[in-house]
């Protein structure tokens, strides 16, 4: 809780428990009215304050104003039959406060802005002068056309092309694909993408302002403004409820006794304006105000057991709604780390394979060499290696146990004059030559997650109509996963902003009252989150961008929690519908009977505690969702 939810939380309790012991005091008259205005005050004093200010702007009917005047209403009732039982007058306000304390705890704070997408925001640059010197600048001090130097641990600042050097680019967090990229003169390169081997000099093609790390900063703080939110129930439903209970009371304090007199009768204003005051106190939705926030707490409370974090209300009604999702692959249905998957036209023993290729590849920090040494799975011998020799773009030489060892591409293989196989699979091709033999080669690739097609079908079982895969990826290797997983649509080779452009078509082809979600994990993948309808992000391995700009994160990364969060959010607004119904059902009813006098305060009171303590229980059931239960 934050300090005004502890403050609210000790006006409540300090409230209630004044209540109790006021009605232990032995006062009547004026004097109980004034010790019961106590307890009054301290519970609802906002309230007050914000109906007064309503009025003065002219915005009478609101649930502060109603609040209002039903508990003044009560007060008024106390005074006029002269029993002088003020718990009622108390108790609305009691139960109000509580409910919006419920509401409070359970949407919580604003999101905070994604201050950890500023990390792909290059501090500075490294302008080349025409004297051949290298001045840090600031990079929106870069002209267009400028020439830049970028050294091995550093972002590129701005977008353009490589005239001089080679060198392996992390283009991670724009296109989400783990695997880095190798790069040559000649190649275009984009800002944002960290250089991890290697000088380059890099000739700008556009300014800082249009380069794509701008462009993304720029998505994700425009796009969270677009973003549409479900209205709050409760403030929807009283400015219909409100002015229509107000307007009755009004009616039932004014028109019987003018009836009245025009008939000749006595008007019996008291017994009317009484009727009216029970008929306001008897409207106060309390059931509602506690029930429903409850409903979606108990809900949140439920999806958080399941390592599901919904960050507010809003969004589990919105996902309730969701009959399209759309994923982003890698790190979000895949691994994001590659695997040995395969080893083909292998004449040698394969461990011996592996090996002889991990003790070759140890040299490298490549995440291809990492990969190969993990499926070795011992420590490498140094003593074993000589002669080791990285050759760019093409891959590793090195003589180990006396063999001579070619790890690496096509390219390698022809640069070496050894015939090698082609292969068809998915994934990186790691060809291996032995003493100038061609050995076999390994298939590196990026898993899929054990239980992504599991979700694909829970999704689809819980009545989702289209799935979508976005991915910054290879053509092949995007619709290999697809087709694995039996995902309906998938959009390959996207940047950031295309990946935006991509959710714009699908979200303008959704049907009115459906909603859109987009799951992802990467930094790349912050401004089609903050784009979605609901924005979903797998929390374990995910970037803190996109778990910032996220309305629900997946804590542990399964893909098979996506549908049980839509199962529980359906499940729970099921809970809260039906207290709706229930509640406003009575309360009509009771309100009916006030009217004609045959109901009184009290039963009035028990009707409405009776409603209340039924709703509650039944929006507690949304704690207890989950997997196997229906």
């Amino acid at each position: 809780m934050n300090k005004k939810q502890k403050l609210m939380l000790f006006r409540i309790i300090a409230a209630g428990v004044l209540l109790v012991v006021l009605n232990l005091v032995p006062v009547t008259g004026w004097a109980r009215a004034v010790l019961f205005a106590l307890p009054y005050l301290i519970i609802g004093y906002d309230i007050l304050l914000k109906a007064a200010k309503g009025i003065a702007k002219g915005q009478l009917l609101d649930e502060n104003f109603l609040m209002a005047v039903a508990s003044l209403g009560a007060f008024a009732i106390a005074v006029v039959d002269g029993k002088g039982d003020f718990n009622e007058a108390v108790a609305v306000m009691l139960f109000y406060q509580t409910g919006e304390l419920f509401e409070s705890v359970a949407v919580g704070k604003s999101r905070k802005s994604i201050s950890a997408l500023m990390d792909i925001r290059p501090d500075s640059a490294s302008i080349i002068r025409e004297d051949g010197s290298v001045e840090q600048v600031d990079p929106d001090e870069v002209p267009a056309g400028s020439l830049i130097q970028v050294d091995p641990g550093e972002k590129i600042p701005i977008d353009g092309h490589i005239e001089e050097g080679s060198g392996t680019l992390d283009t991670s967090a724009l296109t989400g694909e783990s695997l880095p990229r190798e790069v040559f003169p000649g190649d275009e390169v984009i800002s944002g993408s960290i250089n991890l081997s290697g000088r380059l000099k890099v000739r700008t093609s556009r300014e800082f302002g249009e380069s794509t790390v701008s462009k993304i900063l720029d998505l994700v703080e425009n796009s969270s403004s677009r973003k549409s939110r479900s209205e709050n129930f409760i403030t929807g439903f009283a400015r219909v409820y409100t002015p229509v209970v107000c307007s009755l009371a009004l009616v039932l304090a004014v028109l019987p006794p003018v009836i009245s007199l025009i008939a000749g009768n006595a008007p019996m204003w008291g017994d009317w304006i009484y009727r009216a005051l029970t008929f306001l106190v008897i409207s106060c939705p309390c059931a509602l105000v506690v029930s429903i926030p409850l409903g979606f707490f108990a809900g949140l409370g439920g999806a958080s057991r399941e390592g599901i974090l919904i960050k507010g209300s809003n969004f589990l009604e919105a996902l309730s709604k969701v009959d399209t999702v759309v994923f982003d692959k890698t790190g979000t249905l895949t691994k994001g780390s590659f695997e040995v998957a395969g080893i083909h036209h292998c004449p040698i023993d394969e461990k011996l394979l592996i090996e002889l290729a991990a003790h070759a590849e140890s040299p490298s920090s490549h995440p291809i060499s990492k990969s190969i040494q993990r499926a070795y799975g011992y420590s490498i011998e140094q003593g074993r290696i000589r002669d080791v020799q990285e050759i760019p773009g093409q891959g590793i030489c090195a003589v180990v146990d006396g063999k001579s060892i070619a790890a690496g591409n096509e390219r390698l293989m022809t640069a070496k004059g050894i015939a090698f196989h082609s292969c068809h699979s998915t994934g990186t091709i790691v060809h291996i030559g032995i003493d100038g033999e061609y050995a076999g080669h390994i298939v590196i690739s990026d898993r899929v997650k054990d239980t992504s097609a599991a979700a694909v079908k829970g999704l689809k079982a819980n009545g989702i109509r289209k799935t979508v895969m976005l991915t910054g990826d290879a053509d092949k290797v995007g619709r290999a996963v697809a087709k694995e997983l039996a995902i309906d649509e998938v959009y390959t080779e996207l940047l950031p902003a295309d990946k935006v452009e991509k959710a714009e078509q699908l979200l303008s082809q959704q049907e009115k009252g459906h909603t859109l979600a987009f799951v992802g994990d990467g930094i790349n993948d912050a401004p089609v989150l903050s784009r979605a309808d609901i924005g979903i992000a797998m929390g374990g391995l995910g970037s803190d961008a996109a778990i910032e700009a996220a309305d629900i994160v997946i804590m542990d990364d399964d893909p098979a929690k996506i549908p049980l969060a839509v199962k529980i959010a359906r499940k729970c607004m099921g809970i809260v519908y039906t207290n709706i119904a229930f509640a406003i059902g009575v309360k009509v009813i009771c309100m009916v009977l006030g009217a004609l006098g045959i109901a009184n305060m009290w039963l009035a009171v028990f009707a409405d505690v009776g409603v209340l303590i039924l709703c509650i229980l039944n929006a507690i059931r949304a704690l207890f969702i989950s997997k196997g239960n229906k």
